[in-house]
């Protein structure tokens, strides 16, 4: 709700950046403690985060341009140079460079897909505050409780009540995040806290997008994020069947 937080010299720091890099500070620092505790490289956690980072912001641009192909077509150096990401392609692009990474160093990719789960879900609940401040990824006008009026120099409509689907988003990344904590604490078979996140975003994320009205592409009545989320949560099966009942690594 608040795009420019505070202004130093020249320097202005926006809420969106700002929650952006505490959420992949605290990622890399849960992942890397975590990892210490586990037996697991440490070194490793960092180069994954570093290749993440720069695979994911490509993938999540190049996901926004195809999403918004005709724009890009209009106007291609304004779209490539505008704020528009989807999260989506910045996750799995994140996760083709690790599994990549992990099977150039002989890694066992699932144990590192289980210990970053927690921290990724985490650092998604940070981006959607940043969301919040930013005005983007706005729901659906209302006249409840919940809604909230943005101010003129927000990505959403200013004036009038909308539900704070950012915050919704928020919440529930870091309640999957403390789910997931829980649960790599019982879990023995190596995947399956990973194939968890899978199926927990993936619901969740197919639900929020039904309170979102921003403009995010789709193809019949679901958006790009909603038909991308089944294929996660139909890929989650598959990986949960060979995990449990093969061994794969």
């Amino acid at each position: 709700m608040k795009i420019d937080l505070f202004t130093i010299g020249n320097l202005t720091v926006h809420g969106y950046g700002l929650m952006i890099g505490i959420g992949i500070l605290c990622c890399v620092f849960m992942a890397g403690c975590r990892a210490k505790r586990k037996g697991l490289n440490t070194d490793a956690i960092m180069d994954i985060a570093i290749y993440g980072l720069i695979a994911g912001f490509i993938g999540a641009k190049l996901l926004f341009l195809v999403v918004e192909f005709k724009e890009f077509i209009r106007n291609p150096l304004g779209l490539i140079g505008s704020s528009g990401f989807v999260v989506y392609g910045g996750i799995i692009a994140g996760v083709i460079v690790a599994i990549f990474y992990c099977r150039k160093k002989g890694y066992a990719f699932l144990e590192y897909f289980d210990l970053a789960a927690p921290s990724i879900a985490m650092a998604q609940g940070f981006g959607r505050i940043g969301c919040f401040l930013a005005g983007c990824c706005y729901g659906r006008v209302t006249e409840s409780a919940l809604g909230v009026v943005f101010p003129e120099n927000s990505m959403a409509p200013a004036g009038v009540k909308l539900l704070p689907t950012q915050l919704f988003s928020s919440a529930g990344d870091f309640l999957i995040m403390a789910v997931l904590l829980l649960y790599s604490r019982k879990s023995k078979k190596p995947g399956n806290v990973g194939i968890l996140y899978m199926v927990l975003y993936g619901i969740g994320r197919f639900s929020i997008e039904f309170l979102r009205i921003d403009d995010r592409g789709g193809f019949g009545a679901l958006s790009t994020s909603q038909w991308i989320s089944i294929g996660i949560v139909i890929l989650a099966g598959v990986l949960y069947y060979f995990v449990n009942r093969k061994k794969m690594q």
